[in-house]
């Protein structure tokens, strides 16, 4: 007797030990948060973030290892932004400067500075202990803020700096995500109950995968202290686990009421669903965490964090599909579909074939290479507009006006330029050439204050570290982070500099800023594209070959997933190069898409296509290996797959489309590229693309092996099969014949095939 695939193994355990595979599970997941929470999470630094000429410059920097006080910029302006009253605005500065003197939080307080225009004020305080916590100890300067302001009639005084902006930010953002995930869990249980008709049924995939999210969240915490940690990695983790975790216990669910409703005992119908939708699970898990391991190719901090966190909720999700969730559909039985929603219930068990889908599949099956040719040419003219795609880092002008601090942000660099984009000069040379490298930047100081491309609102300050090796000093220009002046002013500088050190021997220079990021992390990753792309590419081939033992099956694979892929990035120029959804989605477009989302999305929509791909892929195959010609497998693959497939996809939609209501335009137009891809996907792929192909391919699908092929647990003879029978030598007895399995023909009748499955799944 062969052994039975280790996912029936492992099924059947969980579905014979409830209670064991259950506690085990939630000591897991509170294992993984009190440890996570323990350990905490280290963040990555400036240093370990950047690459090229700007990652240098914050290597220099940080060797200087200058102290860093968090630092308050209080800006006091005309409250109607016009009219303003100097010697009011002095007495109100005098005031604000007392009080936050008298703040045990504060250690210096600079003079009040005005604007070169003469309509603001600024002063300058400078809070003790580190930057990291600032946040979290600048409430007491923003109300002595708003108390002067109450004080002072006709005068506006905004606070923005190391703590307040972290502050005001960290609350907008949060605010938003916990909108996100207020909406997200009452609509995926209302798509879940619409799918089963039940709410026990709709309850354990969210239940499972909250669990999942929370073990990742735990698992990554701990992760960080190997490969260090960005701070958009819980976002990822809650986005893909509630995804995958709820589109995996969907597709296990689904296949054990639908082997339940063919009259299997609850124990049967889950080894028959680890068999099959188990096995889809492990391989579509799989697929996916071996196209997000593509990422570690960019040589990048932000994504390898990224691809960690996605990994890790992945894995945490494939794991608690085959172990706890076997587990409660045992345990719940047949109470897994109550208490029932009456009419959504009859819809949901309702018998017979599909009337919908034969009539949605019937131009493939019918005219499958003009519906090749009409659906793969709209999906190429939906990605047209990525070829006029422009990449940028997410800056201060992509943030949400909405959010106060934001305003206050504008205002401040308005009345002076040189507190916003600025550009970081850094130094390292033998620490007896100190004098010559200060020399070297006062000189560079000197052509920059001749040009209009730099800020000349206040006097650059040369910073020198203790031991005299490393020099830095900040440049500012007028200009907004995504305009090309801030581009040209820092290429500019970028001459300038190795000009300036070119006397003094041994000397490093390095030229970084939020701009210099910018533009050295975008020209990063276009290098490293071709590299995670080609990756991803060749992996999922040789997975999905080693899978359906096909070439074609593989090629198509790809194909397809690069095809809706180019047509979701194609969506998302379209919506966020342009002007015209702003007042939908509620943004303000910078006419680009942030440089990191295309190989990210790139990476994830081919993980996750892979998911239904895998799905309706096996079920075409099942019908095949039945004898089904090529046609009628397909038709009956996707009518079976159908249900299942639709339902995954549109709780994905619905969660992806809900990052598209964020305030941050990374989560905005993540959110909603995901869900045009998942969407064009599941619609177009499948409905019209995928059926036409295989059609058109023919038996090639299946070349070179057959669709059987490669299965080492199919039985011998199957149920559908036909015996084929050797002729009987000429004098055999039929006794003999009978016993050397000869039988003589038009002698008896044949005898039924022998049923070559174990005993549990002959119900």
């Amino acid at each position: 007797m062969r052994k039975k695939p280790a996912t029936v193994r492992i099924a059947r355990w969980s579905a014979t030990h409830p209670w064991s595979a259950i506690g085990l599970w939630v000591v897991f997941v509170a294992l993984c948060l009190l440890l996570g929470g323990a350990a905490g999470s280290h963040k990555i630094s400036d240093e370990e973030s950047g690459v090229g000429e700007s990652g240098r410059a914050g290597r220099i920097t940080a060797a200087g290892d200058f102290p860093e006080k968090p630092e308050e910029n209080v800006l006091i302006t005309a409250e109607d932004g016009r009219t303003f009253d100097a010697g009011a605005a002095r007495e109100a500065a005098q005031d604000l400067s007392r009080r936050m003197r008298s703040l045990p939080e504060v250690e210096d307080v600079a003079p009040a500075v005005p604007s070169p225009d003469g309509r603001a004020l600024l002063v300058t305080v400078t809070m003790k202990g580190d930057t990291e916590n600032a946040d979290q100890r600048v409430q007491p300067l923003l109300d002595a803020g708003a108390a002067t302001e109450r004080a002072h009639d006709g005068l506006r005084i905004d606070e923005v700096g190391t703590g307040s902006t972290a502050k005001g930010l960290g609350e907008a953002l949060g605010e938003d995500f916990v909108k996100a995930e207020l909406i997200s869990l009452p609509l995926t249980l209302l798509i879940l109950l619409v799918v089963f008709g039940a709410v026990i049924a709709a309850g354990v995939p969210v239940v499972l995968a909250l669990s999942c999210v929370g073990a990742a969240t735990g698992l990554s915490a701990l992760a960080s202290h190997v490969l260090p940690e960005t701070s958009a990695v819980s976002s990822i983790i809650l986005l893909m686990g509630m995804a995958v975790g709820v589109d995996y216990s969907l597709f296990y669910l689904k296949r054990e009421r639908e082997e339940r409703q063919k009259g299997a005992t609850p124990l049967d119908a889950v080894e028959i669903a680890a068999k099959t939708s188990g096995h889809t699970v492990v391989v579509s898990g799989t697929t996916v965490i071996v196209a997000m391991a593509g990422l570690y190719l960019a040589d990048e901090a932000t994504f390898a964090s990224l691809a960690t966190g996605s990994i890790i909720v992945v894995a945490v999700a494939v794991l608690a599909s085959l172990t706890v969730l076997p587990a409660l559909l045992a345990k719940l039985g047949r109470w897994v579909d109550r208490p029932r929603v009456p009419f959504l219930w009859r819809l949901t068990m309702r018998s017979g074939d599909s009337k919908l889908w034969p009539v949605l599949l019937r131009p493939a099956l019918v005219r499958p290479v003009l519906t090749l040719v009409v659906s793969v040419g709209a999906l190429l003219l939906l990605a047209l507009p990525a070829l006029d795609m422009r990449l940028k880092q997410p800056g201060s002008d992509d943030l949400s006006r909405d959010i106060p601090v934001v305003r206050a942000m504008d205002r401040l660099t308005g009345a002076f330029p040189g507190k916003g984009t600025v550009h970081q000069v850094a130094v390292r040379a033998p620490a007896d050439r100190a004098d010559e490298v200060g020399a070297a930047l006062d000189g560079l100081l000197e052509r920059t204050a001749g040009d209009d491309l730099f800020a000349h609102d206040r006097t650059p300050v040369i910073r020198a570290s203790a031991d005299g090796r490393v020099h830095t000093v900040q440049v500012g220009t007028p200009h907004s982070p995504r305009s090309d002046g801030a581009r040209d002013s820092l290429e500019l500088l970028r001459t300038w500099v190795p000009q300036a050190m070119e006397g003094v021997p041994g000397a490093e220079s390095a030229v970084g800023g939020k701009v210099a990021q910018g533009v050295d992390f975008t020209g990063h990753l276009k290098d490293r594209m071709p590299w995670v792309v080609g990756f991803v590419l060749l992996l999922t081939f040789v997975t999905m070959a080693g899978i359906f033992r096909s070439p074609a099956v593989a090629l198509s694979a790809i194909l397809l997933n690069l095809l809706s892929a180019a047509a979701s990035f194609g969506v998302l120029v379209a919506i966020f190069q342009h002007t015209w959804a702003e007042d939908l989605l509620d943004f303000h477009s910078s006419g680009a898409v942030v440089s990191w989302l295309p190989l990210f999305l790139f990476v994830v929509l081919f993980g996750l296509s892979m998911d239904y791909h895998v799905f309706v892929v096996s079920r075409i195959r099942e019908a095949a290996r039945k004898g089904a010609n090529v046609r009628d497998a397909v038709r009956e693959g996707i009518t079976r797959s159908a249900g299942v497939v639709t339902s995954a996809a549109i709780v994905m939609v619905g969660v992806f489309a809900i990052f598209g209501t964020l305030s941050m335009v990374e989560f905005k137009q993540l959110g909603v590229g995901l869900a045009a891809a998942i969407l064009l996907d599941a619609v177009v792929i499948r409905v019209f693309v995928l059926p036409a192909l295989m059609i058109a391919l023919g038996r090639w699908n299946w070349w070179p092996t057959g669709p059987a092929a490669g299965r080492r647990d199919r039985p011998a003879v199957g149920p559908d099969d036909t015996l084929r029978l050797r002729p009987v030598p000429a004098g055999r007895p039929p006794s003999a014949a009978r016993e050397h399995g000869h039988v003589p023909s038009g002698s008896a009748p044949r005898p039924r095939p022998r049923d070559h499955r174990p005993a549990s799944w002959r119900r």
